[in-house]
């Protein structure tokens, strides 16, 4: 069973290289849809190649994008309208946040490269009052229920892929060309320190490998 198991986990390994599709940018919508219809100032952290942060535009008056890759900051910078009203900078959110403070920020697979309760105590500190925190993360499977979303999810994958990538070999998305890096932390460690630096935090679970978490600054 084991080398079947392993030749399996190859075809799909092939198949995604073949029909690349952005898990992330396919949340966009739903991180949209938790967001007031206009702010004054919001912020992007994890940028990478600008797609949210163009999405952001079309509700704030400014948009600040952060990402610590230089190469990935300059594509989107090349990618982007000089008139939309975003400005790119390389910076460690860890580190190196503009000063607030924001009406919105949004942060999309980017906290598994982070301290991850400090990171999220520097966003915190960065949210005018009323504002809106949405993150999108990774977590590491450990328990039965998420190697088994993780199992459901799988033809999803496939599916979607063929989909997106319309039944032929497709590029990887510029998107997808950011620097990765596995997660470490389990889902009830992020609920845990979450919760800690986020006092009302809501997470909730997705499917393809991602969670949420979204919180309003008090007034």
């Amino acid at each position: 069973m084991a080398p079947l198991t392993h030749r399996a986990l190859a075809a799909i390994d092939r198949f995604n290289d073949a029909h690349p599709w952005d898990h992330n940018a396919h949340y966009h919508r739903w991180i949209l849809d938790r967001l007031p219809e206009h702010a004054g100032r919001a912020l992007d952290v994890g940028c990478g190649s600008g797609d949210l942060a163009r999405s952001l535009a079309d509700r704030a008056d400014e948009v600040v994008g952060v990402d610590a890759d230089p190469r990935i900051v300059d594509l989107a910078r090349r990618a982007t309208d000089p008139r939309a009203g975003i400005s790119f900078r390389v910076g460690d959110a860890a580190a190196d946040l503009p000063e607030g403070p924001f009406d919105v920020i949004t942060c999309v697979a980017v906290l598994h490269h982070l301290p991850f309760a400090p990171t999220l105590e520097r966003l915190r500190g960065r949210l005018a009052p009323g504002g809106v925190l949405v993150v999108l993360g990774v977590h590491r499977a450990a328990m039965f229920t998420d190697h088994l979303i993780d199992a459901a999810a799988v033809p999803a994958n496939l599916a979607m892929g063929l989909f997106r990538s319309r039944g032929g070999p497709a590029p990887r998305p510029t998107s997808m060309t950011a620097r990765t890096a596995p997660a470490a932390m389990t889902l009830p460690e992020i609920a845990r320190e979450a919760g800690r630096a986020l006092p009302g935090v809501r997470l909730r679970r997705h499917l393809f490998w991602r969670h949420s978490l979204v919180w309003h600054a008090p007034m």
